[in-house]
């Protein structure tokens, strides 16, 4: 151990020095190989071998913001069917606190939009029904009152649907008032816990603390609020950066969006949500390009994997109107 402790000592000498983000991804890394040296015997990675692979990755991450995890299910390449080789793969941290780097590069503070407004939105939508690998493509909008006080409308798959205003009390998640936008923390953490508690009621318990159900809905009442065409600045930033910290988040590469580029997929793997229901980032720049979902029919005899992302949004004055 005083040999793998020296090498961590001796690693970053000249390095550029970590920002805290980084420095929490390395530490998961080296935790990670380590653990995993330990279960190899003859072929695979040693201890130390496995710590100079997380030292030279965590490097990476503070010069080029490319990062790496060591996994081991057998898929890495030149290895044996089922062999426990190495295989690289993007972090899911990694990823999404990319995607809030870049998100505060581009945004601007938005105009907000008044109570008796309207937000609107176009999406596309690309369906393809799994048996026959018939492929449809819908062009969506939707005109949401922003103080829930009208009659709200969208299209689901080309079809109309009304939402009648909210009652008394009541309201929407993600809430469309911007001064209940605005009360939203910008702190990771306490966002996740500031969304459970307006849900589940997580009674005050740290994020490490939820169970599984708790976790998969902070990860869907996250995806929801990014679905917000337009939300105070940097309150989508915090969102992926609170994504983040939901344990049970993982990547899947190669992923295609409704564009047909491809990115890399995030998924919470609680209740085999993460094969069906993902938000997928460019693999690169970590900018998030749509969402990926599956339905089933009424008949439940067809299944259909959904494919969208937003094409064009705006704030307008009433229903029907085009910014």
């Amino acid at each position: 151990m005083n040999d793998e402790l020296e090498l961590v000592r001796e690693w970053d000498a000249g390095a550029t020095p970590l920002n805290g983000p980084a420095k929490a991804l390395a530490r998961h890394r080296l935790l990670n190989a380590m653990a995993h040296a330990d279960e190899r015997t003859g072929t695979g990675l040693s201890r130390r071998h496995a710590l100079s692979f997380v030292a030279a990755a965590a490097v990476a991450t503070a010069v080029t913001g490319t990062a790496v995890v060591i996994g081991t299910d057998g898929s890495g390449e030149g290895g044996a069917p089922g062999a426990r080789t190495p295989r690289l793969e993007y972090a899911a941290v990694t990823v999404l606190n990319g995607a809030a780097a870049w998100e505060r590069e581009q945004e601007r503070e938005p105009v907000a939009p008044r109570d008796d407004q309207f937000i609107y939105s176009k999406r596309i939508i690309k369906e393809t029904e799994q048996k026959t690998g018939r492929v449809r493509t819908y062009t969506d909008e939707m005109w949401g009152s922003v103080g829930v006080s009208k009659p709200s409308l969208s299209m689901e798959l080309g079809r109309e649907m009304w939402e009648e205003p909210a009652g008394k009390g009541n309201g929407v998640w993600p809430p469309r008032k911007w001064s209940e936008l605005k009360k939203l923390p910008q702190d990771p953490e306490r966002l996740v816990l500031a969304i459970l508690s307006a849900g589940s009621r997580p009674d005050g318990r740290s994020i490490g603390d939820l169970d599984e159900p708790h976790r998969y809905e902070a990860y869907w009442l996250l995806g929801e609020l990014l679905k917000n065409p337009v939300l105070p600045q940097g309150l989508r930033p915090a969102a992926y950066e609170a994504l983040a910290h939901v344990p049970g988040v993982k990547t899947i590469p190669g992923v295609q969006d409704s564009a047909g580029r491809t990115g890399v997929g995030i998924a919470h793997t609680g209740r085999g949500s993460h094969k069906s229901k993902y938000l997928i980032f460019d693999p690169v720049s970590y900018e998030f390009l749509g969402f990926r979902d599956e339905r089933t029919s009424a008949s439940g005899k067809e299944t259909y994997t959904q494919l969208s992302h937003v094409v064009e949004w705006g704030i307008v004055d009433r229903l029907r109107q085009r910014p």
